[in-house]
């Protein structure tokens, strides 16, 4: 045990490891994948004065310009259904929202998926582990050994994730193991006004083949293969469909080609905006972490990477609820012009 002074000022004592949330892996596992759905978008129906989610607020700022707010004095279990439609109208605008001192992490798995639930149905992890003895949609989340890396989490699903809840049990004590989370919409407005055009219509194939290789390749017999590949083509340029803002939907785990191009051209384009976005120090902010701290950011309009800067020994343990959104809306649906079909080499090797 170890004791933890909490924002509050109280003390109390909290377990090395909260042991309801202990990593499971079960290689023999299945699951049955989400499937399609209609989305029922809870930022359409906010209010955008915000006034119940902000009624208790003590303190709300901004994080950086272009990404992040937390918001104190809240606790996100005492939401109404109005207050959490506004919880995703701000986290849809300001791309993550930071809640301390949460009661969230100690509601147990029932509550935590009923209000993440309200966001879309939630997603089950093909190799991540969940807890023994919780729900399979629950992610656990600890020590990982992981490089930076700005990503979206499942993007190839065929309905990717919005606003996703990532709530901290334990974290080191000092400063480190902060998530940095970017902002795809500035990303986006960052670049000139005719290469954005140029991206927009492009399609991407996203897959889980690469990570699921490093499972293979890193755990043997033992990895853990609950689902089989998942693929989808989404727009390289998506628009949120509460803000209507444009954003950049390409990430470096799971963007593999962009469609009909060869891949030295895919590649480049590709190597181009992966760059861009880890190069992106002026449209990101950081959030730093104590337990209960619980932080939820929209995956339409960000990506995020953890950071391994805490020291050996100190541990880093927390759990992931991950809603379900939208099909991605394409900024600009370009026209097949029929050229490629017509060129016989190109068809001969499956390159249109």
């Amino acid at each position: 045990m170890r004791v933890v002074k909490c924002g509050d000022g109280q003390i109390q004592m909290t377990a090395l490891l909260t042991v309801s949330y202990v990593a499971h892996y079960d290689p023999l596992e299945s699951v049955e994948p989400v499937g399609r759905f209609e989305h029922d978008e809870p930022g359409l129906r906010a209010d955008h004065k915000l006034p119940n989610l902000l009624k208790d607020a003590t303190k709300v700022f901004e994080l950086s310009p272009h990404c992040g707010t937390e918001i104190q004095g809240v606790q996100i279990s005492q939401l109404s259904k109005a207050g959490l439609d506004e919880l995703a109208y701000l986290c849809a605008d300001r791309g993550c929202l930071v809640f301390r001192d949460q009661d969230f992490t100690r509601l147990g798995f029932e509550k935590q998926k009923e209000i993440a639930s309200h966001f879309g149905p939630l997603h089950k992890h093909g190799w991540m582990p969940h807890p023994k003895n919780g729900p399979e949609e629950f992610v656990i989340v600890y020590d990982s050994v992981d490089p930076i890396q700005f990503h979206v989490d499942q993007s190839p699903e065929a309905q990717p994730p919005g606003a996703t809840f990532f709530c901290m049990l334990e974290s080191p004590p000092g400063a480190g193991g902060d998530t940095i989370i970017s902002s795809m919409t500035r990303a986006y407005e960052r670049l000139s006004p005719s290469f954005r055009k140029r991206l927009e219509g492009l399609m991407a194939l996203h897959t889980t083949a690469n990570p699921i290789a490093r499972e293979i390749r890193d755990n043997g017999n033992l990895a853990v293969l609950r689902r089989p590949i998942t693929k989808s083509v989404h727009p390289v340029v998506a628009v949120h469909p509460v803000t209507k803002k444009k954003a950049l939907f390409v990430n470096s785990s799971y963007t593999q080609r962009i469609m009909g191009w060869d891949d030295e051209e895919s590649d480049y384009l590709l190597k181009f905006l992966f760059d861009h976005i880890n190069r992106g120090h002026d449209f990101c902010c950081r959030v730093r972490y104590e337990a209960g701290t619980v932080v939820i950011w929209d995956q339409r309009v960000t990506q995020h990477s953890q950071t391994l800067d805490y020291g050996a020994g100190e541990r880093r343990h927390a759990f992931r609820l991950t809603p379900l959104a939208n099909v991605p809306i394409p900024s600009k649906v370009e026209e097949d012009d029929g050229e490629c079909a017509r060129d016989v080499a190109r068809v001969m090797l499956n390159l249109c």
